[in-house]
């Protein structure tokens, strides 16, 4: 991904919004690395250090290494994004919702091999700023009314290069090295979700990048070998942000109960999130493809005031059920969830820190989604970390 998406880590107190940056850029024994797999828009990702060094980042240049094998977002694919965005709305009726953060138009034009590359930009600059120009031509053409100042952005994007040069290496021998060296914990952090993964995700309301496990492999140029645990993070209700069937959404009194308790707002666009029921159909859907060997639950506490929870557990067509998720959106609008009821626990878990201090229904409700997602075996389970809070320490570790 880019920064289109964002994580909101909560550390002592101290709230940071990431966007490009690794979240493991505040720990200071940490080396953060951003992939080929990454499209970087280098003055959001300065504006970002900036934003994060009034919270209290420090030398963050010293731990961060960028792949030089990177995709560039440049100013003009963000405001082709924006044209896009407009022209779908006039000629469809409806827009994909897109952050126009220039995300798709970029990988679009990593697909279409005109795209230009970290390594490119720290190259000859001359033959750089030739493709350049080619590529802002190109766009040029096809949306008459965008404008392009060239040369102001290449003069910007010349000063980016010097600021970046130190940070940058060659990914696959560097993630080769980390590998292969003294050994090392290697934490692979994803952006987006498995339902906005291109491949995978409710198409066409996806993102352009794959979200799912594939990308450690694709987007790091780790061999599959190399990947040990692979943990699904979900919340213990669903929400959506943007446009796209949402089977499970609640347009009434609880979707907006879990809006507000949820603080449910996009970390990149502010926009309210829609909010439904836990979907266990496409919780089985993303362990089927990535294959989870642990989950995080959050966002537990969220649903304390609630009497009764409700839990997604089959799509029905035409009545009857059906074994796998519909790729087709407009089947997807029809499907007919079947939900199984619990009685909610009406207690105050944000103060819970081990699996004995949840209500016993909290309790119920988490093996409920574990036995219906797939133990492992029988001496296993699925959810190894429940959240009842913001912060580190609201996180039970079961296991």
């Amino acid at each position: 991904g880019g920064n289109n998406a964002g994580h909101t880590v909560v550390v002592d107190g101290k709230e940071y919004d990431f966007h490009l940056f690794p979240s493991g850029i505040i720990n200071p024994k940490a080396i953060s690395f951003i992939g080929n797999g990454v499209v970087i828009h280098l003055p959001g990702l300065f504006e970002e250090a900036e934003k994060n060094e009034k919270k209290g980042l420090k030398d963050w240049e010293k731990r961060l290494i960028i792949s030089d094998r990177a995709h560039i977002v440049f100013d003009f694919h963000q405001a082709v994004d924006g044209l896009q965005e407009v022209q779908r709305q006039a000629q469809e009726g409806k827009n994909i919702g897109t952050t126009k953060k220039g995300i798709g138009p970029t990988y679009s034009s990593k697909a279409a091999r005109t795209g230009l590359r970290v390594c490119d930009l720290l190259s000859d600059f001359d033959e750089f700023s030739s493709r350049f120009k080619n590529l802002a031509q190109q766009y040029k053409s096809m949306f008459p009314t965008l404008e392009i100042d060239t040369e102001g952005q290449l003069k910007k994007l010349k000063g980016y290069a010097e600021k970046i040069r130190p940070m940058v290496r060659d990914g696959v021998y560097f993630m080769y090295e980390a590998l292969h060296g003294s050994p090392k914990k290697i934490l692979v952090e994803g952006a987006n979700a498995a339902l906005l993964d291109i491949d995978f995700g409710t198409y066409p309301f996806v993102t352009s990048s794959n979200c799912t496990v594939g990308g450690v492999c694709t987007g790091l140029g780790v061999p599959p070998q190399h990947v040990g645990d692979v943990y699904g993070v979900v919340k213990a209700y669903t929400t959506r942000v943007g446009i796209g069937a949402f089977p499970t959404e609640q347009i009434n009194e609880i979707g907006d109960l879990l809006q507000s308790r949820g603080h449910e707002w996009g970390v990149t666009t502010g926009r309210k999130r829609r909010c439904g029921w836990l979907d266990l159909v496409i919780l089985k859907y993303a362990h089927m493809i990535n294959g989870f060997t642990a989950l995080a639950l959050t966002k537990l506490d969220i649903l304390d005031v609630l009497d009764e929870i409700k839990i997604g557990v089959a799509y029905k067509l035409g009545g009857k059920r059906i074994p796998y998720f519909p790729a087709n959106q407009e089947i997807l609008q029809k499907v007919e969830v079947e939900y199984e009821t619990m009685p909610g626990w009406k207690a105050d878990t944000t103060g819970a820190r081990k699996w004995e201090d949840l209500p016993p229904k909290a309790q119920n409700y988490i093996r409920c989604v574990e036995n219906h997602v797939g133990v492992p075996d029988v001496f296993s389970s699925l959810v190894k970390w429940v959240g009842v809070g913001k912060s580190r320490e609201s996180m039970i570790q079961l296991f």
